[in-house]
């Protein structure tokens, strides 16, 4: 698992080989450096790298021990910013609690389903979305912070949910902004944009179901795909009439949109 480092009194060239080391983040501090470190490189190996005795201590992971950082910081995706509760308000600013909920920002497949969504909007107008596994609730808000007025969120944690109906009070987005217990199996209807951010394995799995929550030539958002994975999950959609416009791969991670065919 990765660690914490901190360093006082670092040596000029620290930052460069912590860099080389392979350093997941870094921070200055009062009088020193901090860095995330990968597992794979020891302490010790750190310590002898910089000619110094370095300070060791558990790092705080998010997006589900998927992303390591050492502070929350703002971001931008698209025209989205994604900030602390403390942030002031502004135009498609989004503030988020620092959880452990899946939904910083600061994943690839967030980022690229954001984009995605961002994407949409810009062309069409979209009267609601459907978030299957909601997480922190950020794809739905920044569907409702982009124009879109009702969302609706589903997951199968209740701890997310209560995260995610925090963030949309947070951003006064509480009144629409609907959150449900489950998968696609808990609501009935359809939607003309559905989002998945999950893992590939899922997302295979509930493709019967999925399909069915979409409206006539509705738009759906598939992520958190391992790139090598595209295939199959691209399969299992078009077995059911969902037609690839578009996908984008990040770091090894891709998102598909597509269409329906009815």
């Amino acid at each position: 698992m990765p660690y914490r480092i901190d360093i006082s009194n670092p040596n000029p060239g620290a930052l460069d080989i912590l860099i080389e080391l392979g350093a997941l983040d870094l921070a200055p501090t009062d009088g020193g450096m901090a860095a995330i470190m990968p597992d794979g490189v020891t302490p010790e190996i750190v310590g002898r790298a910089l000619g110094a005795a370095v300070s060791v201590s558990a790092a705080m992971d998010r997006d589900e021990g998927s992303v390591w950082i050492l502070t929350p910081r703002s971001i931008r995706i698209g025209t989205v910013v994604i900030s602390s509760p403390e942030a002031a308000p502004g135009p498609n600013v989004i503030r988020l609690r620092d959880t452990n909920a899946f939904g910083t920002g600061h994943h690839p497949t967030t980022a690229l389903c954001i984009e995605a969504v961002e994407e949409i909007l810009m062309g069409d107008r979209v009267e609601s979305v459907l978030d299957v596994g909601t997480g922190s609730g950020i794809l739905s808000l920044a569907a409702l912070t982009l124009g879109v007025p009702r969302a609706l969120g589903l997951d199968i944690d209740p701890h997310a949910l209560e995260v995610a109906e925090e963030n949309a009070r947070i951003n006064h987005l509480e009144n629409h902004l609907q959150l449900i217990l489950g998968g696609p199996e808990a609501v009935t209807g359809t939607w003309p944009l559905v989002v998945a951010n999950v893992l590939a394995a899922p997302l295979i799995e509930m493709a019967p179901l999925l399909v069915r929550r979409i409206q006539g030539r509705g738009r759906l958002i598939l992520s958190g795909i391992p790139s090598s994975l595209e295939p199959e999950v691209r399969n299992a959609y078009q077995h059911f009439g969902m037609r690839r416009i578009e996908s984008q791969t990040r770091a090894g991670w891709t998102a598909l949109v597509l269409q329906a065919s009815w």
